[in-house]
């Protein structure tokens, strides 16, 4: 490691190759030799959020902004109907406020810009530059506006965030691999922890929600240090509490940018988790191949198969 706390070790060495990251198992366990910790993100990796979105998201903002639309569309054809001949021409969309195409998208669709974010919100949550609240307001809006509607208010929002809030933790389950995995890492002397750039009560009632909890003590998030990853802080607090060597420990996440490459530069071995499932990965920002220090797995099997020795001793 340089003095800055980065590994100073080139892409081939630490198993990516000049192409980018490879699934390659040889590679991987080559890539985790001597890892006596893994820490793990949460969402995306050992729960599955998505899911727990589109259900929260289609109880509570999806009936909002269908109610909205048709309260304008009713509105545009008042006016319409009172209007004179030369201004009837074309007004439907204007005299809405309407976008033709985006109010064409469907749940599936809506869904998907929340969770690609393009306002990057969420990201100035983490960088702490905004609060939780004050985020998911200006998303909910984003999206209001993409279809041609108006700002959500103070007390649209808080109707939102109640709905949403009373659907989405009952709706977190815990992905097949999340709990074999992490027992198999603990079985074989592997420390584990977790690391998550959300509040500490949302993840600590995700995780007792989904039966982690038991398994997978949740060490930093984004209150630790009032920013998130990708700053390497984050990283390497999660391994100074675990007691190892940022060095000696593996960090598995589901971006490529903000978990698997930062982890990388923290220090750390970074694995990018890419589930085949995953569609949001298709939105994901990749680091430019020439530039990836991270090995790649489809899922945490692969974590465990490289490093979870069957006589639960470790390499190195």
């Amino acid at each position: 490691m340089s003095d800055d706390g980065v590994s100073s070790v080139g892409a081939a060495e630490r198993g990516a190759s000049a192409d980018g990251p490879t699934p390659s198992p040889a590679h991987l366990a080559e890539h985790l030799a001597g890892v006596d910790a893994v820490l793990l993100d949460i969402d995306h990796t050992l729960v599955d959020t998505a899911a727990a979105f589109a259900r929260a998201l289609g109880r509570s903002l999806i009936p909002m902004l269908r109610a909205r639309h048709g309260a304008s569309m009713q509105a545009g054809s008042s006016e319409l109907a009172s209007g004179s001949d030369d201004h009837v021409t074309g007004i439907d969309d204007r005299a809405t406020g309407v976008d033709e195409q985006a109010m064409g998208a469907d749940e599936g669709t809506i869904i998907a810009r929340w969770s690609a974010d393009p306002g990057d919100h969420y990201r100035s949550y983490t960088r702490g530059e905004v609060p939780y609240a004050v985020q998911r307001h200006a998303r909910i809006d984003e999206i209001a506006h993409w279809l041609g509607l108006a700002s959500f208010s103070d007390t649209e929002y808080e109707a939102f965030a109640r709905g949403f809030d009373a659907e989405f933790i009952p709706a977190c389950t815990a992905f097949e691999d999340a709990r074999p995995a992490v027992l198999a890492l603990r079985e074989a002397g592997v420390s584990v922890g977790a690391v998550s750039n959300a509040s500490r009560s949302l993840q600590e009632r995700k995780l007792e929600s989904t039966g982690l909890a038991d398994v997978v003590p949740l060490l930093v998030t984004v209150e630790t240090f009032g920013v998130g990853k990708p700053d390497p802080r984050v990283f390497r607090e999660g391994a100074r509490l675990l007691g190892v060597d940022p060095a000696r420990t593996a960090y598995v996440g589901d971006e490529p940018d903000v978990d698997a490459q930062a982890a990388e530069l923290a220090g750390l071995r970074g694995v990018l988790l890419r589930r085949p499932t995953d569609e949001r990965s298709l939105g994901h920002r990749e680091p430019r191949p020439d530039q990836r220090r991270y090995c790649e797995v489809g899922d945490l099997t692969g974590v465990t198969a490289a490093i979870a020795l069957p006589t639960s001793t470790r390499t190195g």
